[in-house]
């Protein structure tokens, strides 16, 4: 049986589009011959052929509207929306760490975007009669770090719930919305995070691994996923192929979360 995702001759925005994750599903769209847009801060140093790349900052409403009118301008809008955009900087400290300047730059990071680009490129679709919306959440909604994620956390927790709210609105009109929550994954981010702890720990980084698995209560897999990993699962949803799937939250964790 041959596995075409039928994919050929979409038009995809994607997120966060030039590291990790976004990285990978703009190569796993476009190796499905998709036109892919992929956006971030900046733009990237070494950018996949064929993809058009767009430097904003989305964590704002000016920049998520830049975005929006030059899809619209130039693509004429998407058949397939990723938003992958996330993270946190936040400090460590807990709850009394975390001022209202903080809990805005994890809501404006974390939840804002989507909604936001959401809004914009939406009615394109609802006027086509089709369309796929993926929001990437996090296993954090489920299993918060109280010492330094509780805002963005909250914010993803949020993010899995607007995402289950928007697929009851718009999917007897035709649009897919689906969420993908993955536990810890190895991005260029996360192997700087634990060489530090490892170094910090005197082991190496194999140490340093296993260091952040405990904090996270284990992880049954016994490593993290790779990017590639979840790209190829949210690839997959947004295609033809997952034509009956919407309003649903997929993990991809390696078995972390400790309940079904």
């Amino acid at each position: 049986m041959s596995f075409d995702l039928r994919l050929a001759g979409q038009r995809a925005l994607v997120t966060g589009g030039t590291k990790g994750v976004g990285a990978a599903v703009v190569n796993g769209l476009r190796a499905a011959g998709v036109h892919v847009v992929a956006t971030a801060r900046s733009l990237p140093a070494h950018p996949v052929e064929g993809v058009r790349y767009l430097a904003s900052d989305l964590s704002t409403a000016e920049g998520v509207a830049a975005v929006a009118q030059s899809v619209l301008q130039h693509e004429g809008g998407v058949d397939i929306l990723v938003n992958v955009l996330g993270g946190s900087s936040a400090p460590g400290g807990g709850f009394a760490a975390l001022d209202d300047g903080e809990w805005a730059k994890e809501l404006n990071q974390n939840l804002m975007p989507a909604v936001r680009l959401d809004r914009a490129l939406l009615p394109a679709m609802l006027a086509r009669g089709s369309g796929v919306v993926v929001h990437v959440s996090s296993i954090q909604r489920l299993l918060p770090l109280p010492e330094s994620t509780i805002a963005y956390a909250a914010a993803k927790a949020a993010l899995s719930t607007y995402s289950k709210a928007l697929s009851k609105e718009v999917t007897p009109k035709g649009i897919r919305v689906l969420s993908v929550a993955p536990g810890w994954i190895e991005t260029e981010a996360a192997v700087a995070l634990a060489e530090r702890l490892a170094q910090q720990a005197g082991t190496d980084y194999e140490g340093g691994k296993r260091i952040i698995m405990q904090a996270l209560g284990g992880i049954p897999l016994g490593r993290p996923a790779k990017p590639e990993e979840v790209a190829d699962l949210i690839t997959f949803l947004t295609s033809p192929r997952a034509g009956s799937i919407s309003g649903a939250e997929y993990l991809i964790d390696g078995g972390t979360v400790p309940t079904v």
